[in-house]
């Protein structure tokens, strides 16, 4: 399935049924007085939070969603039926605002979570509404309220605690692979992940944290170079960036401390709150370097880079170090759980846009 994580719709919800004019006509019943019922309510638009559903391809090709108008009042004191809600399905993590404004109007942070987009106009007043002990006879009557609409952006940012970043073929989609049931493409080439991956890291019985691996970065993609831009947003929600370093790169002449500062400058002008999250260096394929090399190269990278957090050295492909990096890793996020929990997902309140 194609990987769509932006979509422009339009909702539109349902009028409300006119009321009705209407007398009640019996025979040896000269006055029976008003009878006509009021409109239906027209029908709403909800959105649901579905963890079923990983991606936005559905509303790529349906952009618009218009309920039905609620039914009009009739005679014999009949209202109008109101008309049915629309649901719309979407993945959890799926932020919705208003095109037009710019508007943050709904964040689906929880399974089943359930919000309203446009709400349907109430349906109008029959005359029998109008009755009083000085009008009898009521001639009133009310049209239907109109339903809203809208035009509405949807984004989605996957929810996992740790995001995996780093240059194309570091490694990221054999290190998810590795430690994870995920099953992405992995080569021997560059950009072979076209689209965020997720996978779970089970660490032991009821211990576990999911992991996403997003297309690799270059140089210049705040500016739109490459693939990896477009799916930084999904590292936002994370509480841990794990910056995947390749320390044997097919060309020699590339310096791996070279392109990790390149990877975050990128970071750096694309969302500066992002590149304050806690960040970890992870240095990949250390089984093709000679053994009696690596802590020297290691420690050498490490001091070039004035990097001050944890350091781990592994190689995805040959299983090494993987253990303790799972370790450290449920730790951390763990920590991050007690002290700084996800906002509440119910959502009472249009919340301010981010800045």
């Amino acid at each position: 399935m194609k990987f769509v994580d932006e979509a422009l719709i339009d909702v539109a919800a349902g009028n409300g049924g006119a009321g009705c004019v209407s007398f009640r006509r019996e025979k040896f019943i000269p006055f029976g007085g008003p009878d006509g019922g009021d409109g239906g309510r027209g029908g709403s638009v909800w959105a649901i939070a579905d963890r079923n559903i990983n991606t936005l391809i559905d509303y790529r090709y349906a952009r618009r969603h218009e309920a039905k108008n609620g039914e009009q009042g009739r005679g014999s004191d009949q209202f109008g039926a109101a008309s049915p809600d629309i649901e719309l399905r979407m993945p959890v993590g799926t932020i919705v605002s208003d095109a037009e404004t710019g508007e943050l109007l709904i964040e689906l942070l929880e399974h089943g979570q359930r919000a309203l987009l446009v709400k349907g106009g109430d349906g109008g007043f029959g005359n029998l509404h109008f009755k009083t002990s000085t009008n009898r006879s009521p001639r009133q009557k009310t049209p239907g309220w109109p339903g809203e609409a809208k035009k509405l952006k949807l984004e989605l940012r996957v929810l996992a605690d740790v995001g995996l970043l780093g240059m194309p073929n570091a490694g990221k989609s054999t290190l998810i692979a590795a430690i994870s049931n995920a099953r992405p493409k992995i080569a021997d080439y560059p950009f072979t992940t076209l689209h965020p991956n997720l996978g779970v890291v089970r660490v032991g019985p009821e211990r576990s944290f999911v992991v996403a691996d997003i297309p690799g970065l270059i140089e210049g993609a705040s500016e739109g170079a490459g693939l990896g831009h477009q799916f930084l947003r999904h590292l936002q929600r994370t509480r841990l960036l794990l910056h995947i370093v390749d320390a044997a790169p097919f060309d020699e002449a590339v310096d791996p401390v070279a392109q990790a500062r390149a990877i975050v400058a990128e970071l750096k002008k694309y969302d500066p709150q992002l590149h304050a999250k806690p960040r970890w260096l992870v240095f990949n394929k250390l089984d093709m370097v000679p053994a009696e090399e690596r802590e020297r190269r290691v420690r050498d990278w490490v001091r070039r880079l004035r990097f001050k957090g944890p350091v781990f050295s592994i190689s995805a492909l040959a299983r090494e170090g993987l253990q303790p990096l799972i370790e450290a890793i449920y730790k951390q996020v763990a920590l991050e759980q007690r002290e700084a929990p996800l906002p509440d997902p119910r959502f009472d309140a249009p919340r301010p846009a981010d800045g």
